[in-house]
């Protein structure tokens, strides 16, 4: 499926919503995610789309829009986006048109304006109703510094570069960005240690990735190609994979993560559509010289071409002692999703190549992004050399890992000169003492 430039990208087109025309908006009509919202409390959710620092009802300005248009927006009277991601490309293209045109200065200010809700007074919810979650280990960067940290001698297992690695997560844990996180308890053992024991985590961990929601579903022993993966996902959001190195190192070995890592996933309450994304696609990651070509099934040249997105993701780190003292969030990293070693066609193609179904909602992550610089890495357990150089904050405290009262802050936007800014909001979340 090949991702074309309409007049919904048009960088001269500005929005009657004055604060969506500012430069340095998330959420400018070139963007116009998607989201569930609660306009007020005691009121039914609603899908609604970002413009601005509004928030516009889709349902109930579906008599704005004509045709095929006014019936895709009534598919987002539910308290979830599941029936209007199962409704395919041609829909949710369609729809975003409409809305594009609705929004439009050129149009004048339209009846749009009384399906608002200003963002600051609504409640921001979990975007859809996740059925399973997959996490993929798509950085190369990452996956080196990480095994290096976990298996010095041996850092990158032999199948990395033929297979797209993943996990499989666990949906129920899942959250919107605001939703507090408590420190997990479990088994751990230090290398000093000469048995395991049982107790709240000590090496707590963020990992800074980009999830992405699937939409058309598929049939159970049904394979996506790569070149038609595009067709099967909505769009994409912030991701925070939380992770308990300490429990991780010792449950990992033979089967892989599990408590080290279901407890709890933060994702951004907005979806940026695969379509707003468009002007961003670059090639894929080059390959070095002397690694394996991608096998057949996971060989496309339109993906080859421009399967990556550059997209930069940000991680921001800030202490109690920060917050009272009105110090702005230290940012720990930054780097581009472009720097990924496996494609995100490439992730869904490999996900059925076994014939494994997806189902309108499954949220797939893309592992940490880490880029090949120290301060493109991904989490504390690389920045930190595992705990080992912690980083030096404003107060004069240092961090390892995380601490209780800590907040980790996500951000996410892409820039291209001509281009207005598309941001992805943001996904935060505070660490709360076990117990």
């Amino acid at each position: 499926m090949q991702l074309t430039l309409n007049e919904t990208h048009d960088p001269a087109r500005k929005s009657f919503v004055d604060t969506a025309n500012a430069p340095e908006s998330d959420f400018p009509i070139q963007n116009l995610p998607f989201g569930v919202f609660r306009p007020a409390p005691g009121v039914s959710p609603r899908v609604g789309v970002a413009i601005g620092d509004q928030i516009v009802d889709v349902a109930a300005a579906a008599d704005s829009f004509g045709g095929a248009a006014a019936a895709t927006a009534k598919a987002c009277a539910a308290p979830s986006l599941n029936a209007l991601m199962a409704l395919g490309p041609q829909a949710w293209s369609g729809l975003r048109l409409a809305l594009s045109r609705g929004l439009s200065a050129d149009h004048g200010e339209t009846s749009l304006r009384r399906h608002f809700t200003p963002m600051g007074t609504a409640e921001l919810l979990l975007p859809a109703a996740i059925g399973d979650f997959t996490d993929f280990y798509a950085s190369v960067f990452h996956a080196t510094n990480a095994g290096r940290a976990f298996r010095p001698d041996n850092p990158l297992l032999p199948n990395y570069k033929y297979v797209p690695v993943a996990y499989h997560g666990r949906a129920s844990s899942v959250r919107v960005s605001g939703t507090p996180v408590k420190r997990p308890q479990g088994q751990r053992k230090p290398p000093n240690e000469s048995a395991p024991s049982y107790g709240p985590s000590r090496n707590m961990d963020f990992e800074l990735e980009l999830g992405m929601y699937i939409g058309t579903p598929t049939e159970l022993g049904q394979t996506v190609p790569v070149g038609k993966a595009a067709a099967h996902i909505f769009g994409f959001c912030l991701l925070n994979d939380w992770s308990a190195r300490d429990v991780q190192a010792w449950e990992y070995q033979p089967l892989g993560p599990f408590l080290g890592k279901n407890f709890a996933t933060t994702v951004s309450p907005w979806v940026v559509t695969q379509e707003a994304l468009a002007p961003f696609r670059v090639a894929a990651f080059a390959r070095p010289e002397g690694d394996p070509a991608p096998l057949p099934y996971l060989t496309d040249a339109g993906d080859q071409a421009s399967g990556g997105f550059d997209i930069m993701l940000e991680a921001y780190l800030a202490t109690e002692a920060m917050r009272r003292a009105g110090i702005a969030p230290q940012r720990l990293t930054r780097a581009s999703f472009a720097t990924t070693y496996w494609t995100v066609a490439q992730m869904v193609a490999h996900h059925t190549s076994n014939g494994c179904n997806l189902v309108a909602g499954d949220l797939i992550g893309s592992g940490t992004v880490s880029g090949p610089e120290k301060d493109s890495w991904g989490s504390l357990l690389e920045l930190t050399a595992r705990g080992r150089e912690p980083i030096a904050l404003p107060t004069g405290e240092q961090r390892g890992f995380i601490e209780d009262g800590d907040e980790i802050i996500f951000k996410g936007f892409c820039s291209k000169r001509g281009y207005p800014r598309v941001g992805f909001g943001e996904c935060r979340a505070v660490m709360l003492p076990a117990g």
